[in-house]
Formats: structure tokens, C-alpha cells, sequence
């Protein structure tokens, strides 16, 4: 157990803070130290407005806050005349918007320089990744993106990115996801060698945790294959994400993977009788120094 006084690398995801009661747990989200970091591995809202108003009030508690997006972040609903121009911002509009507001109010992104924790169990670089996903988490019976999703549709698991993440100006989600695979490859090549990481992404960069998935088919949507090694390859200490709503933790080649989501208000009751008690209270999970 952390010692009374020590700082923290925290972490919480999936906050969905459209949700009044989510909105609720977030407002109470405080430090325990005041050196405690905090991560947020996307879906605050589906608002940029309101994205950037949680993030800020956070980053007004915590002495460093850290966001990536995840598929909500990145969702465009308003297409009409009278919708706010900004939340009319799709695909990498939309994603440079929340980063310049981000910025604005004090929060890293995955644009900005990864700051090194040197607080206990560190030091690492904390990277806050953007690596979407690309279809290349395939169902059983599949072999290629199209049967994988032929299968899904046919099942009738179908993710609503497929109707509200746009990838303007990249054709498709998947090449959005290969360029960024590129672009964050090479920074992480860049880092100091002899300096472990820690890796922040909000969707899983290994298959292994969609394995308890109810629905098999939705691993579709939930990474790329292309950052299996990333693990070893950037000496990670931990692995930090979301996306799933299954907060645990899988370890793959002695690494912990963390998943750190709150999820929607009929997950977390679920969660808490699990746990015998109010699962939002475990929120943000500790990150470094391990436990």
C-alpha cells in the first residue's frame, strides 16, 4: 500500500460525464498528495466543450494531468445549420480542436513533450499514445478486416464509430490508425534508451484483454495488431487504457496491462457489487508506484 504522503501516478478512463451520476464521480475526483499525476485515458464526453471544462477542473487539482482520446472524444453528432460549428468538427479537425483546448487549460496530449515521472517507482516517460484501432483484431473464422467485419454485422455487433467517427481527410478509420502508428513509433523510437515508460493509449495495445469480451466480434474496434510488441519494444513498466469497461488488469510478458475505466452507471453498480462496495471509490487507479 502507497505511503501516507507519497505521490501517485494515477489513472481513470471512461468517465462518459454526459451521464449526471458520472458527472457527479468526476467533480469528486481529488489528489491524495500534491504531487499526484493524473491520467486520462479518454471518452470524458462526446462534447468538446465539456471534454475540456472536466479536464480543467481536474488539471486545476492535480499537478499534472495527461489526456488521450478515445472513440467518444472523436464522435460528430451535430450536422445541421443550427449545431455549434465546433462540435460539427470531424476526424483530424476535430482532434487538433481538442488539443489546442487542452492546451489552453494546462493538460498534456499526445502532442505535447512525454513528461518524466520521477516520483516513486520512476523514473519513466509517461507517453499518451493516439493509436486507434484497424480492424486487425479479427473474430474467430476470420481472416481478413472485411470478414472480420462481415462477421460483426452479421452478428449484430456493430460499434457506432462506424457511424459518428469520421477520419477526414483519411478515407478510412484504418489508414488514420496506420499513420498514427507511424508518427508515434518514431517519437517513441526517440526516447532515451535506458529510460523505461509508461504507455498510455485508450484503446488496448495488445489483443489479450478483449479476450473476456461478451461479444467477440467487438474487438474489431478495439486496437491494431501493429502495437503487440510495443510493450517490450519501449521497456514498458505499465501499460495503461480503457475502452473496454472491464477495469482489471492483464499481465502479458510480465508487463501489467491497467485498465482504468468508470464506464456507464449500469456498469459500475455491476462492478460494485463485485467488489462489495462503491466501485467509483477505487477511482483513479494507481498507476506507479506499483502495488
Amino acid at each position: 500500500m502507497t505511503a501516507v504522503g507519497e505521490p501517485r501516478l494515477l489513472a481513470v478512463s471512461d468517465l462518459h460525464v454526459r451521464h449526471a451520476e458520472n458527472a457527479d464521480i468526476a467533480a469528486g475526483l481529488h489528489p491524495g498528495h500534491p504531487g499526484d499525476w493524473l491520467i486520462v485515458a479518454g471518452d470524458v464526453d462526446e462534447r468538446i466543450e465539456s471534454v475540456v471544462a472536466t479536464l480543467a477542473v481536474l488539471r486545476e487539482r492535480f499537478a499534472q494531468v495527461l489526456w488521450t482520446p478515445g472513440n467518444h472524444e472523436l464522435w460528430t453528432r451535430a450536422k445541421n445549420a443550427r449545431a455549434d460549428a465546433v462540435e460539427q468538427l470531424a476526424g483530424v479537425a476535430r482532434y487538433d480542436e481538442l488539443v489546442r483546448r487542452c492546451r489552453d487549460v494546462g493538460v498534456l496530449t499526445p502532442e505535447d513533450a512525454w513528461p518524466v515521472w520521477d516520483g516513486p517507482g520512476g523514473p519513466a516517460v509517461v507517453a499518451s499514445l493516439f493509436v486507434p484501432y484497424d480492424y486487425s483484431f479479427l473474430p474467430a473464422g476470420t481472416t481478413t478486416s472485411e470478414e472480420g467485419l462481415a462477421a460483426a454485422y452479421a452478428a449484430g455487433v456493430v460499434c457506432t464509430d462506424e457511424y459518428l467517427l469520421h477520419p477526414a481527410p483519411y478515407a478510412t478509420r484504418a489508414e488514420w490508425s496506420a499513420a498514427r502508428v507511424v508518427s508515434t513509433a518514431a517519437r517513441l523510437d526517440a526516447l532515451d534508451p535506458d529510460l523505461p515508460t509508461v504507455l498510455v493509449n485508450h484503446w488496448p495495445l495488445v489483443r489479450e484483454p478483449c479476450d473476456v469480451l461478451w461479444y467477440p466480434e467487438f474487438a474489431l474496434w478495439c486496437g491494431t495488431t501493429a502495437t503487440a510488441d510495443w510493450h517490450r519494444r519501449y521497456r514498458a513498466r505499465v501499460v495503461v487504457h480503457g475502452h473496454l469497461h472491464i477495469p482489471r488488469t492483464v499481465t502479458v510478458d510480465g508487463v501489467p496491462f491497467v485498465e482504468v475505466s468508470l464506464g456507464y452507471p449500469r456498469e459500475w453498480r455491476r462492478h460494485s457489487e463485485r467488489v462489495g462496495g462503491h466501485f467509483p471509490d477505487l477511482l483513479p487507479r494507481t498507476v506507479l508506484p506499483a502495488s
